[in-house]
């Protein structure tokens, strides 16, 4: 094996291990969301935005 082989799986292996914690993430989010199609946020995030303090208005 020559020097460069260990570093290259290291580093596959690191990049595997991102994309899989990666995709665990977006499971996670998508069945929260009961929406496998759309999960880069919750379903039902947040609310009405609220009013402007007074004086704040441009």
């Amino acid at each position: 094996m020559s020097a460069g082989y260990p570093l290259l799986f290291l580093a596959l292996g690191t990049l595997g291990g991102i994309g899989f914690l990666a995709m665990g993430a977006r499971k996670q989010v998508a069945d929260l969301k009961h929406d496998p199609k759309r999960s880069s946020f919750v379903k039902d995030h947040g609310g009405a935005p609220r009013q402007n303090m007074p004086g704040t208005e441009h």
